[in-house]
C-alpha cells in the first residue's frame, strides 16, 4: 500500500488542489453575483451550465483521452479551468458568465476522469477500495477547506478568483513533470436509458431526483445564505457543513440498506430529507440551528445516490455494473442541470423562503413514488442485494470503476473473455 501511495501521490496532491479551488469557486461565484445584483434565476442559469458542461466533459472527455492521452488532456484542462476562473474574475458579467461556466464544467469533468481512470490503472484488488476511500476523502476533504478559503479576503474582488486559479494551476505540475508512463486507457460502455428504465425504474428516478435535490444546495446555497443575511464566515461554515454532512452517514446508510429491503431504506432516507428540508426552512432565523439542520440535510441527502445506484445494480448481472453507472451518471447529470433552474425560478417568483420546501418536494416525490413502485414488484432477496458503494458528490463514468466491487466484475469479464 505504501508504495502504492507513493506513486499515486501526484494523483492525490492534484485532486487535492483541484478540489480546493473548486470549492472556493462554486461558493465565490454564488457570493460575488449576489454582490453584483445578478438576478436570482440568472444565477441559476449560471450554475445550471457548470452541470451541462460537466455532463457534456462525461461523454467527450474519453474520447479525448483516447486520443491524446492522460497527460496532454489533465494539462490542457486544467489550464482550461485556470483561466475561466480568472475570466469570471476579471468581467463579472453575467451573459459573460454564462458560456465561462459551461466550459469550467467541462474542463472539470475531465480532469476528474483523468485521476479516476489513472487511479484504477495504479490499484490492485487488494488496494482497491483503501484507495477509493482515500479518493473520497481528499475530494470531500478539498471541497470543505475550499470553503474557509473564503475569509481569506474580500469576494468583491479579484483576490479569491486569482486564489482558485493558482490552485489549479499548480495542480498541473506533479503530473504534468510526472515521468511514470500513463495507463493504458478504454472509453466505459453504456446500458440504453429506456433499457435501464425498464429493468429498475426506482433506482432511475432516485439517481436523477438526487441529481435535481443537490446540485441545488452545492451552487445555490451561497445565494441562499447570502439573501438571509448570513456574513462570508457563516455562508462558508454553512456551506462546509453540507459536504461534511455528505461523509457522515454514508456508512451506516449503507450498512442498512445490505440489512433490509433497499427500497424501504432509500423511501425512508428520501422522505426525511424532506422533512429536515422544512425544518431547515423554520430554522433560517437562527444561523446556529439552521446549520445544523443542513449538516444532516447533507448526511441524508447526498448517500441517495449510492442506494439508488445499488437498487438498480440488484436488478443487473455483474457483467452490467459498470456500463450501467455510466448511464446513470448521464441521468444525474441531467438532474443536476436542471436543478437550479427551477428552484430559481421558484425563488424568483415567491421569495427565499421557498428555496428549502423546493428541495424537499423532490425528496417527497421519490419517496411517494417508491412506495408505488413497491406495489408493482417483488423485493429482491437480501442474499441476492449487491454491497452498498459510497460515491462521491459529483461522480463521473470511471467512478464505478475504482471501487473494489468494480475491479471485480471487470476482473470476472476479463475471465470469461479468456475462456472464450
Amino acid at each position: 500500500m505504501i508504495k502504492i501511495l507513493q506513486s499515486s501521490w501526484p494523483l492525490f496532491f492534484g485532486l487535492g488542489l483541484i478540489m480546493i479551488g473548486n470549492g472556493l469557486q462554486g461558493t465565490l461565484l454564488g457570493i460575488r453575483a449576489n454582490i453584483e445584483g445578478f438576478e436570482t434565476f440568472t444565477i441559476g442559469i449560471i450554475m445550471s451550465l457548470y452541470y451541462l458542461g460537466f455532463l457534456g466533459g462525461s461523454y467527450y472527455a474519453p474520447k479525448l483521452v483516447s486520443k491524446v492521452g492522460h497527460i496532454r488532456v489533465f494539462t490542457a484542462l486544467a489550464s482550461l479551468a485556470s483561466t475561466t476562473v480568472l475570466l469570471h474574475g476579471v468581467f463579472p458579467e453575467a451573459w459573460l458568465w454564462a458560456p465561462i461556466r459551461l466550459m469550467t464544467g467541462f474542463a472539470y469533468a475531465g480532469l476528474y476522469i483523468v485521476v479516476e481512470s489513472w487511479l484504477n490503472d495504479k490499484s490492485t484488488n487488494k488496494t482497491r477500495g483503501t484507495l477509493f476511500g482515500i479518493y473520497q476523502f481528499i475530494g470531500y476533504g478539498g471541497m470543505m477547506i475550499g470553503q474557509f478559503l473564503l475569509n481569506i479576503s474580500d469576494p468583491s474582488t479579484i483576490t479569491l478568483f486569482v486564489l482558485a486559479s493558482i490552485l489549479v494551476s499548480i495542480a498541473l505540475l506533479p503530473i504534468s513533470l510526472s515521468s511514470r508512463p500513463a495507463p493504458a486507457f478504454d472509453e466505459p460502455d453504456t446500458v440504453s436509458l429506456r433499457r435501464l428504465y425498464k429493468i429498475s425504474p426506482l433506482g432511475l428516478a432516485g439517481v436523477f431526483a438526487v441529481g435535481v435535490g443537490t446540485s441545488v444546495p452545492i451552487s445555490i446555497g451561497a445565494v441562499y445564505a447570502a439573501e438571509i443575511g448570513m456574513s462570508i464566515s457563516q455562508i462558508s461554515t454553512f456551506m462546509a457543513l453540507y459536504i461534511i454532512g455528505a461523509v457522515a452517514a454514508q456508512i451506516p446508510i449503507g450498512y442498512l440498506s445490505d440489512k433490509f429491503d433497499r427500497r424501504i431504506v432509500l423511501i425512508a432516507v428520501a422522505l426525511i430529507t424532506g422533512i429536515v428540508g422544512l425544518i431547515c426552512m423554520a430554522m433560517a432565523g437562527n444561523p446556529y440551528m439552521l446549520n445544523i439542520c443542513f449538516f444532516a440535510f447533507g448526511m441524508l441527502s447526498l448517500p441517495l445516490y449510492g442506494l439508488s445506484m445499488a437498487h438498480i445494480n440488484d436488478h443487473l448481472n455483474p457483467r452490467q455494473f459498470v456500463a450501467a453507472s455510466s448511464s446513470a451518471i448521464l441521468v444525474n447529470g441531467a438532474g443536476s442541470a436542471v436543478g437550479p433552474l427551477i428552484i430559481t425560478f421558484f425563488m424568483t417568483s415567491f421569495g427565499t423562503i421557498v428555496f428549502f420546501p423546493s428541495i424537499s418536494i423532490v425528496f417527497f416525490a421519490l419517496g411517494i413514488y417508491g412506495v408505488w413502485r413497491m406495489t408493482r414488484r417483488e423485493a429482491v432477496p437480501l442474499e441476492e442485494q449487491c454491497d452498498y458503494t459510497a460515491m462521491p458528490v459529483r461522480p463521473t463514468p470511471f467512478t464505478m470503476a475504482i471501487t473494489e466491487e468494480g475491479h471485480n466484475i471487470l476482473k470476472e469479464m476479463e475471465k470469461e473473455e479468456r475462456k472464450s
